[in-house]
């Protein structure tokens, strides 16, 4: 019980930090004036909108395509999204994206029955293929002490949504681990070993908390199939377990075409190499071209919707707009509203 008290204290207190900017009725609710979708299992169409809270408190607000001023993931909802994805980070330095902030975006999902991927990175800052980077208060640790991190880490972040009745269907365990996780400990090319058992510690966390709940190793760029075989046969051949094999994409105007027949390719060679399931975790262009980004997104979602095993697919942060951390692949345009590329997501 005094677990669940103090979270409760905490969520309280952190509402008014993370979640600024928005009067008391237009906070989601599952019974709020939002328009829901139809289909909330099956395939996922979501979006990974963790910069939502640091936004908020940035001033940044959203728009639907009328003017009216909507909450974050309400507007994903109104857009066709039955699914979240929220990024993880131990100890980040400004307090976004770590265990607190996480639970505040989960708790606006949950209410608004949206289901849920959580996403650890297992580092302060982001993990992607050139940075796998040791958060800081685990850099001097044995590999053991690693290990052990790992699950804690897992556990202590999934039971406190578990507190919250937060059920997460996919948990990923690293972010676009092409070349593993941890460095240099869990340098998938210098010690596939060492990767698959890091690997373990968060898949035997996340089913230690929820059972049920997906979990996910996930590459980036999943048009190159050599990346995914390497990396899938050497976890298969050390004992490395996984439920499903995520994908990030990212074209241009220019490749999108190439790109999607190629992943497209990738999808179907890796259900029956190794009878998993696939989510495509990240996908992005450039708004400003939000005809040939319609189209990408169109096609991507057709075609994986007709593969049994392929469960969905995720925009990465189309929320950001106006140059927000010189990102540019966002999917809103300079005046805060949706654009066309997001009516995919209606199919």
């Amino acid at each position: 019980m005094i677990g669940k008290y103090f979270y409760l204290f905490i969520f309280i207190f952190c509402i008014s930090f993370f979640s600024c900017n928005y009067d008391d009725d237009v906070i989601p609710s599952s019974s709020g004036n939002e328009e829901p979708v139809e289909d909330m299992s099956g395939f996922a169409k979501g979006a990974d909108v963790s910069w939502v809270t640091e936004m908020e408190k940035a001033g940044v607000e959203f728009f639907d395509s009328t003017g009216a001023k909507t909450e974050c993931m309400a507007l994903m909802k109104k857009l066709g999204m039955n699914s979240i994805r929220l990024r993880v980070w131990v100890n980040p330095v400004t307090g976004w994206c770590n265990k607190t902030d996480v639970l505040v975006k989960a708790k606006r999902a949950s209410n608004l029955k949206m289901r849920v991927m959580i996403d650890f990175h297992y580092s302060d800052v982001w993990a992607d293929p050139a940075n796998q980077t040791k958060p800081a208060d685990w850099q001097n640790m044995t590999f053991v002490q690693l290990c052990d991190a790992v699950t804690a880490h897992t556990t202590e972040v999934l039971s406190a949504l578990k507190t919250w009745e937060i059920t997460p269907e996919w948990v990923q365990v690293g972010n676009e681990t092409g070349n593993g996780m941890l460095w240099d400990d869990g340098k998938a090319n210098a010690n596939m070993a060492n990767y698959a058992k890091l690997n373990n510690c968060g898949y035997d966390a996340v089913k230690s908390v929820f059972p049920n709940a997906k979990v996910i190793v996930h590459l980036q760029e999943g048009n190159k199939n050599a990346q995914f075989r390497w990396l899938f046969d050497g976890l298969k051949n050390n004992g490395g377990k996984w439920d499903v094999i995520g994908m990030s994409l990212y074209p241009e105007a220019d490749t999108w075409q190439t790109f999607n027949n190629d992943i497209i390719l990738n999808v179907n060679d890796m259900i029956s190499r190794y009878n998993k399931e696939v989510v495509i975790c990240e996908v992005g262009m450039s708004w400003v071209e939000e005809d040939a980004a319609y189209n990408f997104l169109s096609d991507l979602i057709t075609r994986s919707k007709a593969i049994e095993k392929c469960m969905g697919v995720f925009y990465w942060e189309p929320q950001a707009y106006a140059g927000w951390k010189s990102y540019d692949k966002g999917a809103f345009d300079d005046s805060g509203k949706p654009t066309k590329a997001l009516d995919a997501f209606q199919n």
